[in-house]
C-alpha cells in the first residue's frame, strides 16, 4: 500500500518550522532530509524515522518500513509540532556525528 499525497503534506506541514526539510518520492513512499541528511521517510502512511543513540530517549516502537530493511523508528508523535521537530533534530545529529 502506497502513502497518501495527504499524510505526506501533512508531515510537512508538521515540519514547516524547520528550514531544510525536503521529501523525495520513491516507489509510492515519500524520503525525507534535513539539509541534504536522509532521516527518515514515510511509509504506508507512517512516519518512520533511522534509529541512532541520540532519538532512543523517545522510546518509540521499532517497525519495518518494508520487506528485509533494517527496523527504523516509528513515530506516533506527529500532531506535536514541537515534539516531532526536536526528534528530526536530534535524529539528524546522531546521523552527522
Amino acid at each position: 500500500m502506497a502513502s497518501t499525497k495527504e499524510f505526506k503534506e501533512y508531515i510537512l506541514e508538521q515540519l514547516e518550522g524547520l528550514s531544510g526539510i525536503s521529501c523525495k518520492p520513491m516507489m509510492g513512499e515519500y524520503l525525507l532530509y534535513f539539509n541534504g541528511i536522509l532521516f527518515g521517510g514515510i511509509y504506508d502512511d507512517r512516519l518512520l524515522i533511522k534509529i541512532v543513540e541520540q532519538n532512543k530517549k523517545y522510546e518509540m516502537q521499532e517497525n519495518i518500513p518494508y520487506e528485509k530493511a533494517k527496523p527504523m523508528f516509528l513515530v506516533d508523535e506527529i500532531d506535536d509540532k514541537q515534539i516531532l521537530e526536536k526528534l528530526v533534530l536530534d535524529t539528524v545529529n546522531g546521523l552527522t556525528l
